[in-house]
């Protein structure tokens, strides 16, 4: 087989106040992800999603796994996917989707053979995959960055001058409770996410990318009056359960993709959490 998964239980705030580095890391971090010839997934239990990631040096078919309990992978499910690599294609039931770089796809519950392909095993394709339990249909879409929906937030003056690119996200694309999307930073700001928020409706993933060698980014999570955080290497993902705070900085620019599913499908639903209360 290649597709491999680890589960991820969930973890309560009391519980995560006593855990060590090591511990954190542990439970919240994904660091296997972008292995060459391999389709990498993590089963967490918050919402039931799943974060991995494809690298075809040949076609990979994406197989169910044992905690789905289903004949193929999205009989029940939905999923979402980025192209952060070299040139490649997705094949969903028999057609063919190009992505290119940062180019994203959205594949509805019920297609049964989806099959990631890169161009040229030299430079592969280097597709990330988000993943909820879904109860409808909705038809499979490609957005490429091009055509995202474009919000410029923050200011160089306050170090989160960054560009929100809402890509699988109402009025794009009609999911039953999949988003994602990808923030770029420009030079010279480093924070994301700023002022931090927690959204007890939903639970999200962070996936960074674009970070510069021997460069890295502080991710923190935790409760707004006792946050953690948790360093991370390019390719890394992060989970941010729903009672958590999800922002970072940098020792440089970069991006990262959001991914994010819940009880609703309202981008803006999110509880602010003043920068001079957190703790």
């Amino acid at each position: 087989m290649s597709t491999t998964y680890e589960s991820r239980y969930a973890s309560s705030p009391q519980a995560v106040k006593q855990y060590d580095t090591a511990q954190l890391r542990e439970e919240f971090l994904i660091e296997n992800l972008m292995e060459a010839g391999k389709i990498n997934l993590t089963y967490s239990h918050y919402d039931r999603y799943i974060a991995g990631s494809a690298v075809p040096l040949e076609p990979l078919k994406l197989e169910t796994i044992d905690p789905l309990k289903a004949e193929y992978f999205l009989e029940r499910r939905e999923i979402g996917i980025i192209n952060v690599g070299g040139n490649g294609s997705v094949e969903v039931d028999g057609t063919s989707c190009e992505l290119g770089f940062k180019d994203a796809l959205y594949i509805g519950s019920g297609n049964k053979d989806v099959i990631f392909k890169s161009e040229d095993v030299k430079n592969p394709a280097l597709y990330y995959i988000n993943s909820a339990p879904a109860h409808k249909s909705f038809p499979t879409k490609k957005v490429s960055k091009a055509e995202a929906n474009k919000l410029e937030l923050g200011s160089l003056e306050t170090a989160n001058h960054r560009t929100v690119n809402q890509m699988i996200i109402g009025g794009i694309i009609t999911t039953c409770q999949l988003q994602m999307g990808m923030t770029e930073l420009k030079t010279g700001s480093v924070w994301n996410t700023m002022p931090a928020h927690v959204h007890d409706r939903r639970m999200e993933v962070y996936f960074y990318l674009d970070i510069p060698e021997n460069q890295a980014v502080c991710h923190f999570m935790g409760q707004p009056q006792e946050t953690r955080h948790i360093w991370m290497n390019n390719h890394q993902a992060v989970i941010s359960p729903p009672w958590s705070i999800h922002c970072g900085s940098g020792t440089s620019n970069y991006t990262f993709i959001w991914g994010m599913a819940g009880e609703n499908l309202d981008y803006n639903d999110m509880d602010v959490a003043k920068i001079t209360e957190l703790r």
